[in-house]
C-alpha cells in the first residue's frame, strides 16, 4: 500500500462557513516554498494524492496546500454565492490562514482557470502559475460532445442516483479516462467524489456551484482571458489524449497559434497521457507534474 500523502486537515474561516484544506509535505512551520494546488469542476483535493506523494518524497521543504473548492468534497456544505469570485476570496484567505505570502498555484481542468484568475486579481500572491491540461482561451467545439454530437456524459453523475455504492464505483471504473489506470489513489479519488443519502448515494459536489462557475468562465468577461493577465511565469503541461482518452482537450493547432503573443507561457507536451492521467495514477504523468512543481519552487523558472 502506498503511504497516505496528505498528513493534515485544517479549516479555514471564510464567508459562510470553512473550507476542508489538506496539506502533504513539509508542515507550514518549516517549508521554503508552498504549492497551492486547485482540483477541477467536479473533483477534490484528492486528484492531487499522487503528485503530493511524489513532490514530498523529491522535493526537500515544500509544502502543498490543497483545498476542497466552495461547493465541492468537504466544502460541498459552503452557501452561496458561488463562482469564481469566491474562489478567489476563498484561496486568498487559504494563504492568509496559512502565513503564506506567495504561493506557486496550480490548477487541473477548471481549477486552472481558478488558479488563473487567482493569479491575475492577486499577482502578489503567485510566485509563477501551472496549467494541468486548461487555462488558456482555447477549447474545441466538441468539449461537451463527441463528432456525432452525441454527449460525452460530463455531468451524467450530477443527475443520477445510485442504489450502491458498489454502483457509484462501478460507474467510474468503466470511465474512459481511468479505466486502463485504475488504482489505489484513483479508487481513493473516486470514494471522496460521493456522500450517501436516504434516497441512494450521489456525487458529493453541489451543482448549484458548478453551474455557476461554468456560467462564469464562459460570461463574466474575466475568468476566461484571465491567464493574458497574469505577470507570473505560466507553464501549461497539456496532456496527447483528453477526458475520454480522446482527442486532446487543448487543440494543438489552436496553442500553436496562440503561444507566440503570450510569451509568459511556455508548454510541456507530456505524450502518451490523458486528462486525468496527466495528474493521477501510476504512469508518468504525476511524477513530470512533481518535477515542474519542484523545479518551479526552488525558483528554476525559464
Amino acid at each position: 500500500m502506498s503511504r497516505e500523502p496528505f498528513q493534515e486537515y485544517f479549516d479555514v474561516p471564510v464567508a459562510g462557513g470553512a473550507l476542508r484544506v489538506a496539506r502533504a509535505g513539509a508542515s507550514l512551520a518549516e517549508c521554503r516554498a508552498v504549492v497551492l494546488a486547485l482540483h477541477g469542476m467536479t473533483g477534490t483535493h484528492m486528484v492531487y494524492r499522487t503528485v503530493a506523494r511524489e513532490l514530498s518524497e523529491t522535493a526537500t521543504g515544500v509544502c502543498l496546500l490543497a483545498p476542497d473548492l466552495r461547493g465541492r468534497g468537504r466544502s460541498a456544505n459552503l452557501p452561496g454565492p458561488y463562482g469564481m469570485a469566491a474562489h478567489v476570496a476563498d484561496l486568498v484567505a487559504v494563504l492568509d490562514f496559512a502565513g503564506v505570502d506567495r504561493a506557486v498555484v496550480i490548477g487541473h481542468s477548471m481549477g486552472c482557470s481558478v488558479a488563473a484568475r487567482f493569479a491575475a486579481d492577486h499577482p502578489e500572491r503567485a510566485a509563477a502559475v501551472v496549467l494541468l491540461d486548461g487555462g488558456l482561451p482555447l477549447l474545441p467545439e466538441n468539449i461537451m460532445a463527441d463528432e456525432e454530437g452525441e454527449p460525452h456524459g460530463v455531468l451524467d453523475r450530477f443527475e443520477a442516483t445510485f442504489a450502491t455504492v458498489d454502483e457509484y464505483m462501478e460507474f467510474w471504473r468503466r470511465h474512459a479516462g481511468v479505466r486502463s489506470a485504475w488504482n489505489e489513489d484513483i479508487d481513493a479519488f473516486v470514494r471522496r467524489d460521493f456522500v450517501e443519502g436516504p434516497d441512494g448515494v450521489r456525487c458529493a459536489a453541489k451543482l448549484e456551484s458548478v453551474r455557476t462557475d461554468v456560467t462564469d468562465l464562459m460570461t463574466d468577461g474575466r475568468t476566461w482571458t484571465s491567464v493574458e493577465r497574469v505577470e507570473a511565469p505560466v507553464r501549461l503541461m497539456r496532456a496527447e489524449r483528453g477526458m475520454f482518452d480522446d482527442a486532446p482537450l487543448i487543440p494543438h493547432v489552436d496553442l500553436v497559434e496562440y503561444l507566440p503573443d503570450h510569451p509568459h507561457v511556455s508548454v510541456e507536451l507530456v505524450a502518451d497521457v490523458n486528462h486525468f492521467t496527466l495528474i493521477i495514477g501510476d504512469g508518468h504523468g504525476p511524477r513530470r507534474v512533481a518535477a515542474t512543481l519542484a523545479g518551479l519552487a526552488r525558483g528554476a523558472v525559464r
